[in-house]
C-alpha cells in the first residue's frame, strides 16, 4: 500500500508529527510505502522522518498562508503531478489548505481525514469568522466526501455529529498511540535539574506544550501563584515554543516576582525532553482543547503523576482508569490538583501506576497502527469496486 500523509511536519506542531512518526515506523515494518508531504515556513525545524519514509517539504505561499493556514502552491503542484501514485491520502487536521487540496484533483486515491480535536467547542470558537467562511465554502461537504474520518474518542464523535448535524457512515474511532519502548530507559535523574538550577528538594512541576492560551496557561499561572504560597520551594517549568502567549506569561512572572520559580526553557526534544520527564514530580496540562495529547501519554508512560483537564483527547479512558487528577477548567481546581499530587505521595503513586496501565493496555502503537491499517484496507477495497 502506498500512503501519503499531509501535515505540517515540524517540531513546533507537537503531537501530530509524533503520531505520524510512530505510525509510519510500524507501517514501514509491514512493507508499506509512506511519504509525508509537509508545508513549511523557511527556517522551521522539520521533525525527523523514520528510516525508509520520504519527507517532501513544500514552501508555504505567503502572504496568503498567513491568513489561510498552510496554503502552498508547491503542495498543490506536487499533488497534481503525483496523487495517482498513492492508494491512500491521509490529511491531518482540518481548516487548512492541506485538507482541501487533495479534493481539488481527481484521483483514485482513498481520502482519509483525522480531525485531531479541531471540532471541539473551544477550537471552533477560536478564529470563528475564518472557520465560518471555510465551513460555508467546503469543510462540511468535504468531510462527507472523505472515504474515512478518523476520530480518537467518543467526545470527538459528539463534536463531529454536532458540527455536521448527523453521524457520518464513514467515521471510525481509532485512538492514537505511541512507541512505549522509547520511554523504558530514561536518563539518570538530576541532569535536567542541574541544567536549570533546580535542587533535588524542590518540587518540579512540568508543563510541556506550545505556549498558547488553549493549553490553559491562563489557569495554570494563577494556580501556581496559589501553590507557591503553600509550597514556596515548588518550581514550574514551562517547556515549549511561543505560540502567542509567551509575552503574557513573562508579564505574569514579572508582576508576581516569580522569576526564580517559573522557568521558561523553550521547546525540549529528544534527550532533553526525556531528562525533564526523568526529573519531574508532576506533569500538568489544563488544556481547553487537544486532539490527542502525546505529551500527556509520554508523561504517563514515564510514570509521572498528572493533573490534566478532560479535554486532552482521551478523557473517557482517564475516567475509566482513574488515571489522573482531572481538573475543572479554573485556576482553583488546577491548584487543588497539583497540591493533592505533591502533598499526598501514596495518591500520586497510585495515579501514576493506573495511568501506566491505561497507556500500555490501550495505546501501544503496534496495536493502534494495525487498527488504522485495517481501516485503510477496507476503504481501499471499496474504493476500487
Amino acid at each position: 500500500m502506498r500512503i501519503l500523509n499531509i501535515c505540517a511536519y515540524t517540531w513546533a506542531i507537537g503531537g501530530p508529527a509524533r503520531i505520524i512518526y510512530d505510525h509510519t515506523t510500524e507501517v514501514l515494518a509491514q512493507g508499506h510505502q509512506v511519504d509525508i508531504l509537509s508545508p513549511m515556513t523557511p527556517g522551521e525545524k522539520m521533525y525527523p522522518a523514520p528510516q525508509g519514509a520520504r519527507l517532501i517539504p513544500c514552501a508555504r505561499t505567503t502572504p496568503v498562508s498567513d491568513i489561510y493556514r498552510e496554503f502552498s502552491i508547491e503542495m498543490y503542484q506536487y499533488l497534481k503531478k503525483h496523487i495517482d501514485e498513492y492508494d491512500v491520502v491521509h490529511m491531518h487536521g482540518i481548516w487548512h489548505f492541506g485538507s482541501l487540496a487533495p479534493f481539488l484533483i481527481p484521483s483514485k486515491a482513498a481520502k482519509v481525514i483525522t480531525i485531531h480535536g479541531l471540532l471541539d467547542k473551544w477550537a471552533v470558537a477560536h478564529s470563528k469568522w475564518k472557520k465560518q467562511i471555510v465551513t460555508a465554502l467546503y469543510q462540511k461537504r468535504l468531510l462527507g466526501k472523505a472515504d474515512l474520518i478518523q476520530i480518537n474518542n467518543t467526545d470527538e464523535e459528539e463534536d463531529v455529529v454536532r458540527y455536521l448535524g448527523y453521524r457520518p457512515k464513514n467515521m471510525v474511532i481509532v485512538p492514537n498511540g505511541m512507541k512505549l519502548s522509547d520511554y523504558q530507559n530514561l536518563p539518570e535523574k538530576g541532569i535536567f535539574r542541574a541544567k536549570h538550577q533546580i535542587t533535588e528538594k524542590q518540587q518540579l512541576i512540568l508543563f510541556m506544550g506550545r505556549l498558547n492560551i488553549k493549553k490553559g496557561l491562563d489557569l495554570l499561572l494563577p494556580a501556581f501563584e496559589k501553590i507557591h504560597q503553600q509550597l514556596p520551594e515548588a518550581v514550574l517549568v514551562l517547556a515549549g515554543p511561543d505560540d502567542g502567549y509567551q509575552s503574557e506569561t513573562e508579564e505574569f512572572i514579572k508582576k508576581n516576582q516569580l522569576a526564580d520559580r517559573i522557568k521558561l526553557v523553550g521547546m525540549l526534544t529528544d534527550t532533553d525532553k526525556k531528562e525533564a520527564f526523568s526529573d519531574a514530580d508532576l506533569f500538568v496540562l489544563p488544556s481547553y482543547s487537544e486532539g490527542f495529547s502525546i505529551a500527556v501519554l509520554e508523561a504517563m508512560t514515564c510514570k509521572i503523576p498528572t493533573v490534566v483537564s478532560d479535554r486532552v483527547g482521551f478523557g473517557d479512558y482517564i475516567r475509566k482508569y482513574d488515571a489522573s487528577y482531572l481538573t475543572p477548567l479554573n485556576s482553583e481546581g488546577v491548584a487543588e490538583g497539583i497540591l493533592k499530587i505533591l502533598q499526598d505521595k501514596p495518591y500520586a503513586l497510585s495515579v501514576a501506576n493506573r495511568a501506566y496501565d491505561m497507556v500500555t493496555e490501550n495505546f501501544d502503537i503496534k496495536v493502534v497502527a494495525n487498527q488504522l491499517l485495517e481501516e485503510y484496507k477496507k476503504i481501499q477495497k471499496s474504493h476500487y469496486l
